[in-house]
Order: structure tokens, then sequence, then C-alpha cells
């Protein structure tokens, strides 16, 4: 028989973040850019999907196009887009599950396998939080938009931004967080101008 997974997924909440302004792709909404005949956020829903037990997106405009996809829409606690850290807070917030899986809406090759591995390095870390990276030495890419966490971890964020702070990289860095490789850097590309897009398309 196969092993058990570290985490069930029944106990994991999956959460697309698409919460941001858009700014490098002309203010545009990212998630709703199209890729092979579908909006961006839907490529990260369908991945995402099998991995977790629910979903939900966080998205700041564009709410009734997102709540099109069928799930929870969930806003930034604040009103002044202080980052995906906000999308992650307000996840936490909902969540009801023990574990917040995140994925950015403009990653739409997120690996099938992603919330499984990052549960398999957090359990045997006895970890709070896990993220994706990519890469070696100098080329070392972190992902922390591709993340899993506890839902303990709400207090800390929340605290963390009450003091004004907004680097992803400098709050996994408070907790005990476990950096997880995977070798297909190509799986986590982000979308973040219109040539990128243009590009993705004509590749595949």
């Amino acid at each position: 028989m196969p092993a058990a997974p570290a985490i069930a997924a029944s106990h994991i909440t999956g959460l697309v973040l698409a919460g941001g302004r858009g700014t490098r792709m002309g203010g545009v909404d990212k998630g709703l850019e199209i890729l092979h005949g579908k909006p961006l956020a839907q490529h990260v829903l369908e991945r995402l999907a099998p991995q977790v037990c629910t979903l939900a997106i966080n998205a700041n405009r564009s709410q009734l196009r997102y709540a099109a996809f069928g799930y929870p829409i969930w806003h930034d606690l604040s009103p002044d887009y202080p980052g995906p850290l906000a999308g992650l807070q307000a996840g936490l917030a909902h969540c009801v599950t023990p574990f917040l899986a995140t994925a950015p809406c403009d990653a739409p090759l997120i690996p099938y396998d992603l919330v499984a591995r990052l549960a398999d390095e957090m359990i045997a870390s006895r970890a709070d939080a896990a993220f994706a990276v990519t890469g070696a030495r100098d080329k070392r890419q972190r992902h922390p938009v591709c993340s899993l966490l506890r839902t303990s971890t709400h207090a800390s964020l929340d605290a963390y931004l009450a003091a004004g702070e907004r680097k992803m990289d400098l709050w996994f860095a408070t907790l005990d967080c476990v950096e997880v490789d995977f070798d297909d850097e190509h799986a986590f590309r982000n979308i973040n101008t219109g040539l990128e897009l243009q590009q993705l398309e004509q590749e595949q």
C-alpha cells in the first residue's frame, strides 16, 4: 500500500492569491488574463483543487468575475493593498482547517504535487511553515507565495503586519520554516508582463 500522506487533504484549505494591483502588467487584474483560452487564475485553481479539500480566492477587485469560478472570495483585511502577506492574513483569518496552502494567480504551471511535498517536509521537520525553492547557489530562488502554513501562525502574521512590516521573506524567517527544493523551475514561472504571457502562450 502507498504511504499515507503527511497531512490529509481534508485538513488543508487552498488559497489562490489574486489580490495585487498588477502594476507590472499595466494595472490589469492578472488572474483574469487569458492563457490558452482560460484565465490564469483558473489554471491555478484546477491544479490546486486536487491537492486540498476546499478552495478560496483572495481578491480585492473584479470580485464578481472571480466568484464565477464557484469559490469563496476573501479580500484583504486592510484597504491599502499591502501585498501578498495580506492575502495570507485573509486566508488564515477565514481558514477552518488546520493548514492553509497558497499559490499565486499568475503561476499557471504549479506542480500537482506541490502541497504533498511541502507537507512531507513540514511534518518531517516539525515546522510551522514550508515554501518552495528552485535553483541552486547564486541562482537559488525562493517562492514564499507557494506555501503551506499551520493556521496557528495567524497571530504572528497579524502582529507582523500591525507593526507595518510587509516583506514575506522576513516574516517567514520569524517562523520555524522549511524550504523545499523543486527541480522544475519552469513550474514556478510567474507571469508579470504581457510579453511573458505571450511567450508562454507560444511555448506550449
